[in-house]
């Protein structure tokens, strides 16, 4: 089996992550695990006592209906937290994102999971991912050739607070 590459900070790296599945039952395998935000609520305290035992890092999947506030006391514990984009067409997870990053204050890494393809990961950026697990059907180079894809937004974001007519009349925009 091949290894599985992910984009991270605007470079393609090995994916040291396993992605446990909703219905996982039964012992944990070895390494750092991203766990169901179900699973998470359940054996938090287990799964606590594991990582000092261990010396690991863990992290927590959403789906885009599971409200972000149920991890406020844990942000800063979690070195990821996954959101998972069921389709290409549920814009849910940017919202997640983006309260994760804004209101919460979440400063580890964010990946997007699921049905994530290359015309997505710019925005996805803007709402605060910084990491992008690509359709295992799609090329991530190409993925990661979208970050470049627009020099300056228009909007304030994440990314970008401010909008592009602040930044032009202070003269910190480049042409």
């Amino acid at each position: 089996m091949s290894e599985r590459h992910i984009i991270l900070d605007g470079a393609i790296v090995a994916d040291e992550w396993t992605l446990l599945a909703a219905d996982h039952q039964g012992a944990l395998p070895a390494g750092k695990l991203i766990v169901p935000l179900a699973q998470w609520l359940a054996r938090r305290d287990e799964f606590i006592e594991r990582a000092a035992l261990h010396d690991l890092p863990w992290g927590v999947w959403l789906e885009g209906d599971e409200d972000p506030a149920q991890l406020t006391g844990d942000l800063a514990r979690l070195a990821l937290i996954a959101i998972h984009f069921p389709k290409f067409a549920d814009g849910r997870g940017y919202s997640t994102a983006y309260l994760l990053r804004s209101r919460h204050g979440f400063k580890g890494e964010l990946r997007a999971i699921g049905d994530v393809l290359r015309d997505q990961v710019f925005y996805l950026k803007r709402a605060g991912f910084n990491s992008f697990a690509i359709r295992a059907d799609k090329p991530v180079k190409d993925a990661l050739n979208a970050l470049k894809d627009f020099s300056e937004p228009y909007q304030g974001s994440v990314d970008e607070a401010r909008p592009l007519f602040r930044r032009a009349r202070r003269g910190e925009v480049v042409a």
